[in-house]
């Protein structure tokens, strides 16, 4: 078993350190739903709703933003210049020690 270390702020402040394991093409949406965090996760994971929005806290080199997540994103409330939707970023070696923090929740 391969885990990395990714950190978790939630909407109290409150850091988080989930073990996220690389070898079961997880996503970062569906790490923080398996440790029951507050993200809805609504479409699945298919960048469609971004109530998996977060920000990105560390200077980690991400996968591009897509069509489809760019479009969410343009559409989504509390936007900033480091949001990315969290079920658009595989877990990876690379990915160790990334931290986030959970956008608010839509109105």
């Amino acid at each position: 078993m391969s885990d990395i270390l990714i950190k978790v702020k939630d909407r109290e402040g409150v850091v988080h350190e989930l073990q996220a394991p690389t070898d079961m093409a997880m996503n970062v949406m569906e790490l923080c739903k398996a440790y029951e965090l507050p993200v809805d996760g609504t479409c699945g994971g298919m960048a469609m709703c971004a109530s998996c929005q977060c920000y990105i806290l560390s200077n980690h080199q991400l996968p591009e933003i897509g069509d489809a997540e760019e479009a969410m994103l343009a559409d989504a409330f509390f936007v900033k210049p480091n949001s990315r939707l969290g079920c658009q970023i595989p877990i990876m070696k690379d990915l160790e020690g990334l931290e986030i923090e959970l956008a608010q929740e839509s109105l």
